[in-house]
Order: structure tokens, then C-alpha cells, then sequence
């Protein structure tokens, strides 16, 4: 036992200290300090202190892999700062998503994620994910792109942020958006009214998405110009539709038959999207359409399918945690499957 005159050593730290301007700082803290902790799940072994315009991270060099993640959650502080002097408004999905894309060494979070597609009433959309930018990029570089993946990966959303960016530009003449009419699960039974009250609800979400990036007192009478369509698959029917940007959501619900009509509608200067997630087929019976096409049109030039997975979802962490439970439990029920029809092949 030390005797009462033995001086103890403070324990030593690795630091690294940055200076932020306080806007800068307010930014990067977050709402209740929110964003300063979800920098702090991603590098445990790290310390984050702030006071006044600086903040600290430290490492104690003798725990284990603590010296590993000091300059990696520099780097994040750093791309960070630099976001939101480039005018990105921080979310946690962002200081995951730029966590993820720095250890995956697939480029700067800046770069990926500080491109601004739309600006509409305060809001700015811009991809969030390295999987979501690349789903943009595809959408610049090839007339007809497939957007296949989970719940709140963004698809239809980027997609019209897309469409609405093409129109504001000139490079298209209108924009058309359709969906299969499927029930998903349920029943509605007779809904009264109109043709387009009773097609109406199928085609709500687009007009919600509609909504939030243009004026909502525009889009009536763009809508009446017929510059914004909004329709069921069915009208698509016999027509060649040019010099427009077309979206076809909810693709998993759509017929093989379906989707050779849809795609051979593609006219003169035009551009497809078709997004769908090919987990939640909502059809009677029968193939998926969207997932037909993957084998029959893959190899083809000037069309790319984008696959999003759960690291793209956008959405409450819990939906990417959810998703991939899903999917894990639909592979095992997969395999039973298949061992209860093959014996032979079971080991």
C-alpha cells in the first residue's frame, strides 16, 4: 500500500482538439447535444468534450483499440464541419451514413452526401447514403433505371425529387407517375365516387411527395395542364409518351405483362424509374414483373438496377433493424422449405 506522501500520476491521454465556429458548433451538436452522441456510438473508445468553440476528443493509450479510433473520429468531426459549411442540415442519419462511408474508405462524406437535388420551401433533399447517391447518379446517366429495395430506402422519394428537378430544368416536357392498383393485404370493398376518387387512394403517396417539393398551390394546375400526371398502370395502356420523366412505384405489384406494356411505352426523349421492393409482392398470384425483369433485361446498355439495402434506409434506425430481420427470417423459412422437399439433399 502506498505510503500517504506517494503522488499518484494523473493518467496520460492521446487529444486532439478543433477549434468551430459557434454556428458551426450549434450544427454539429444537435438538438439536446443529439448529433455530439451519435458521434460518440460510432467510436466508443473516444471521449468528445466541447467548451466554448472547442471541441475535444481523447483517447486513455493503454485501453485497447483506443489509440485505432482517434484519427478516424477526427476525420468524422472534420467531413462533418465541412458539410455543414457547405450547407447540410445534420441528421443522425448523416453522422451514421458519413461514419460508415469513411471506414468503408469509399470516398468522402462531403462529396457522397453534399449534393443537393432540390431545393423546395426551406428544404433542401439531397441523398443520405453512399447507396442512395449512386441510385442518383444512375437516374443522370441512363434512360431507364430500376430502384429495388427495402421500406425508407429513399426510392420513389429521390426519384421524384429527380422528376421535379428535370421539369424546373427544361429537360423534360412532363412528368408521369403511375402505380399498379393492389390492395396490400386488405380488402377496401367498394369505395364510392369517381373513377379518380376510387384510384385516388392508391395514389395518395405520390401526391403527398408531390406536395412537399413544389408549391401545393401549383401543383393543381400543373396537374390540370397535364404537365403532372398522376394515374393507375392501366392508362399507360397504348400510349408512346415522350419528352417526360415517368416513375412507376410499387414495381413488385406489377404483372410480368405489366411491365413489358410499361417499358415499351418509352418514347423520344424521355426518362423511366421504376422503383418497387421485391419482398412486399401484394399480387393474388403469379410472378412479380419487377421480379422477371432483373433476369431479362440486366444485361442491357442504358439500363442499371440500383439495389438499396437496409443501410440505406433513411427511416427510424429500428426499420433498418427490422428490415433486415425480415430478411433473415424469410431466408431461413426458405431453406426449411426447400430441405422438406429436397431429403436427399439435406445434410
Amino acid at each position: 500500500m502506498p505510503s500517504s506522501d506517494t503522488t499518484i500520476p494523473e493518467p496520460t491521454f492521446n487529444r486532439v482538439e478543433l477549434e468551430v465556429d459557434g454556428v458551426a458548433m450549434v450544427r454539429l451538436l444537435g438538438p439536446q447535444d443529439r448529433l455530439l452522441h451519435t458521434i460518440e456510438r460510432q467510436f466508443p473508445l473516444v471521449a468528445v468534450h466541447v467548451r466554448g468553440n472547442r471541441i475535444t476528443l481523447s483517447v486513455d493509450p493503454s485501453v485497447e483499440g483506443g489509440p485505432d479510433q482517434l484519427q478516424p473520429a477526427l476525420l468524422l468531426v472534420e467531413e462533418l464541419i465541412r458539410m455543414i459549411r457547405n450547407g447540410v442540415e445534420l441528421e443522425d442519419s448523416e453522422v451514421t451514413q458519413s461514419a460508415r462511408i469513411l471506414r468503408e474508405n469509399s470516398g468522402t462524406p462531403s462529396d457522397l452526401l453534399g449534393q443537393a437535388i432540390l431545393t423546395s420551401r426551406g428544404k433542401t433533399i439531397r441523398p443520405k447514403t453512399s447507396g442512395q447517391k449512386s441510385y442518383v447518379d444512375a437516374i443522370d446517366e441512363n434512360t431507364i433505371v430500376f430502384g429495388i429495395g427495402p421500406a425508407g430506402t429513399g426510392k420513389t422519394y429521390l426519384a421524384m425529387a429527380k422528376a421535379v428537378q428535370a421539369l424546373q430544368r427544361k429537360e423534360v416536357e412532363r412528368i408521369i407517375l403511375t402505380r399498379p392498383a393492389v390492395e396490400a393485404g386488405e380488402r377496401l370493398g367498394f369505395l364510392p365516387g369517381s373513377l379518380n376518387d376510387k384510384i385516388d387512394p392508391y395514389l395518395r403517396p405520390l401526391y403527398d411527395a408531390l406536395n412537399e417539393m413544389m408549391d401545393p398551390e401549383i401543383v393543381p394546375k400543373l396537374l390540370a395542364a397535364g404537365t403532372i400526371e398522376v394515374a393507375p398502370l392501366a392508362y399507360m395502356r397504348g400510349r408512346t409518351l415522350n419528352n417526360a420523366f415517368i416513375i412507376l412505384d410499387e414495381a413488385q405489384n406489377t404483372t410480368p405483362e405489366q411491365m413489358k406494356m410499361f417499358l415499351t411505352r418509352l418514347g423520344f426523349g424521355s426518362k423511366m424509374v421504376v422503383t418497387g421492393d421485391i419482398t412486399q409482392v401484394d399480387l393474388p398470384m403469379g410472378a412479380s414483373g419487377l421480379q422477371l425483369v432483373t433476369h431479362v433485361l440486366g444485361d442491357m446498355d442504358d439500363i442499371l438496377f440500383a439495389e438499396l439495402t437496409s443501410a440505406d434506409v433513411v427511416r427510424h434506425n429500428l426499420v433498418g433493424q427490422i428490415v433486415d430481420a425480415y430478411t433473415k427470417f424469410d431466408a431461413q423459412r426458405q431453406r426449411a422449405e426447400y430441405e422438406r422437399s429436397n431429403p436427399a439433399r439435406k445434410r
